[in-house]
C-alpha cells in the first residue's frame, strides 16, 4: 500500500487532475489518499472529489481526510504540496502595490517583487512542514509544486539537506508538446534535451530520428508574423536557444520588455495576467460544488501530464523515468553556481531520484540565468538571515524592478510590502 498526502488539498482543481492521473494506474499499489487542508470546507470538497474519482475509476483505494497536519503525514510515503499562502488576496497586493509605483508584472509568482513576497511568505510554511516530515514520516519524499519553484528549491535542501525533495513542473514538456504542435511532428517522435532554471530553462536539442528540429520551428515562424509577435520567439531569435516558460512568464524575468509600453504592444504582453488566473483558481469552490453533491465525476478538461503521478508509480511499481525536476545545484549545470535550485533531467526509479549532470548551458543562458539565480539567493538569504536588508538587495537585482524603478523607489516599495504582507512574514522581516 502507498499512502500519499496532499498538502493544501482544498486546490481542488489541482487534487482531481492529480487523482485522476493516479488512479489512471493499474500498476499503482493500492494507494491510500491522505487530504489535508486548514479550511474545513475546501477540505470537504477535497474529499468529495476524491470519493467520486475512486468510484469512477473502480480502483480500491482509501481516503482520509484531515484538518490536523500531523495527522496528515503520518504514515506517508509521498507528500505532495500545493499550498499558496496568504491566498487570493496576498496575490492581488503582490500586482497593486508595485503597479502603484510604476512596476508592470504579468505573473508574479516566481521572480519580481511578486515572487520575492511569495517566497518570503512561503519559506516559514515548509519550514514547519519539513520539519514535521522529519520527525514523523523521515523517509517520505516531498514533491512540491508551490511557487517560486527555484526560491523553493534552494531554501528547502539549504535548511534541511537530509529532506527527500523534488521540485516539479510541467513547463519543459507542455513547451516541447505545443512546439511539436506547431511544426507537426509527433510528441512521442521526438527527444529532447533542456536544463536552466524553472521558468527560464532552455530547449538545448530536439530532434525526430537524429533530425534537427529547430530549423522547421524558423521556417515556421518566418511564415508567420502573429508567431513573432511573442516574448519568447522573441527571445529565440535573439539567443539562440528556445526558452521553456510562457512568453508571458519569460517578459518579467529579463529587463527588455514590460518597462516599455512599445514592447508590451508589440509583443501582445497581457499585463496582470495572474490576477485573473489566481480568481478563476478562487472560484473552484463554487464551481464544483454542485456537481460533487451530486456525486457526479466531472473529467479534468485538460490534459494534466503531472509529474508527481509519474514518479510515484516509477518509484513503486518500478518503472523508471526521466522527468526534468528542480533542484539544488551541485555541479550539475558546470557554469550556474552551486548551492542554488536549478531544473535538470532526473532518472527516476524504485532506489529514488538522481539528477543528471549535464554540458556547460550555452554562454547568453547562462547569463540570463545568473541574473535570475542572484534574486533567488538573495531572497533565500533574507528569510535564513532574518535580514530585511536582503530584501532590497533582491528587489535591486531583479531585471525587471531594477529596469523599471529608482534606487529610491525600491526602498519605499520594499518598505510597502513588508508592511502590507506583515502577518504572512517573520517578524524581523515585516514593518
Amino acid at each position: 500500500m502507498t499512502t500519499i498526502t496532499f498538502v493544501g488539498a482544498g486546490s481542488a482543481e489541482f487534487t482531481r487532475q492529480l487523482l485522476r492521473d493516479l488512479l489512471s494506474y493499474p500498476d499503482l499499489p493500492e494507494p491510500t489518499f491522505v487530504l489535508h487542508d486548514i479550511d474545513a470546507e475546501r477540505l470537504e470538497l477535497a474529499r468529495g472529489i476524491a470519493e467520486i474519482a475512486v468510484r469512477h475509476h473502480g480502483r480500491p483505494a482509501h481516503i482520509r481526510a484531515t484538518l490536523s497536519r500531523a495527522e496528515a503525514l503520518a504514515g506517508a510515503d509521498f507528500v505532495i504540496n500545493t499550498v499558496a499562502i496568504g491566498g487570493h488576496a496576498a496575490t492581488l497586493t503582490d500586482f497593486d502595490l508595485p503597479e502603484s509605483f510604476g512596476l508592470r508584472q504579468t505573473i508574479g509568482d516566481t521572480l519580481g517583487v511578486g515572487g520575492i513576497f511569495r517566497g518570503l511568505r512561503t519559506f516559514g510554511f515548509l519550514e514547519g512542514l519539513a520539519q514535521d516530515m522529519l520527525a514523523i514520516c523521515p523517509n517520505a519524499w516531498l514533491l512540491n509544486y508551490t511557487n517560486p519553484m527555484s526560491m523553493i528549491a534552494t531554501f528547502l535542501p539549504r535548511r534541511f539537506p537530509q529532506l527527500k525533495f523534488l521540485g516539479l513542473c510541467h513547463s519543459v514538456y507542455w513547451t516541447v508538446h505545443d512546439l511539436c504542435e506547431l511544426i507537426e511532428v509527433p510528441l512521442d517522435e521526438v527527444a529532447f534535451a533542456s536544463a536552466g532554471v524553472n521558468h527560464q530553462a532552455w530547449l538545448l536539442s530536439w530532434t525526430r530520428a537524429g533530425q534537427n528540429l529547430y530549423p522547421l520551428l524558423d521556417a515556421r515562424i518566418e511564415a508567420d508574423p502573429q508567431l513573432r509577435r511573442r516574448v519568447r520567439v522573441d527571445m529565440y531569435r535573439r539567443l539562440g536557444v528556445y526558452p521553456t516558460e510562457t512568453s508571458e512568464h519569460s517578459s518579467e524575468y529579463v529587463p527588455w520588455y514590460l518597462p516599455h509600453p512599445e514592447e508590451i504592444e508589440r509583443l501582445r504582453i497581457p499585463l496582470r495576467d495572474y490576477v485573473q488566473i489566481s480568481a478563476h483558481n478562487a472560484e473552484e469552490m463554487t464551481r464544483l460544488a454542485p456537481s460533487v453533491a451530486r456525486g457526479e465525476y466531472v473529467e479534468p478538461e485538460d490534459e494534466a501530464a503531472e509529474y508527481a503521478p509519474q514518479v510515484i508509480r516509477s518509484m513503486t511499481a518500478g518503472a523508471p523515468i526521466t522527468i526534468q525536476a528542480n533542484v539544488l545545484n551541485t555541479g550539475l549545470i558546470p557554469n550556474l553556481p552551486d548551492g542554488v535550485g536549478v531544473e535538470v533531467p532526473c532518472r527516476i526509479g524504485p532506489s529514488g531520484a538522481a539528477p543528471i549532470t549535464v554540458a556547460p548551458l550555452p554562454a547568453q543562458c547562462a547569463a540570463l540565468n545568473r541574473a535570475f539565480l542572484n534574486v533567488v539567493d538573495l531572497t533565500v538569504r533574507a528569510f535564513m538571515e532574518r535580514d530585511p536588508a536582503h530584501i532590497v538587495h533582491a528587489m535591486m537585482a531583479d531585471p525587471n524592478a531594477s529596469a523599471t524603478l529608482t534606487v529610491g523607489q525600491i526602498d519605499e516599495l520594499a518598505a510597502a510590502m513588508r508592511k502590507a504582507h506583515a502577518a504572512l512574514l517573520p517578524p524581523e522581516l515585516a514593518l
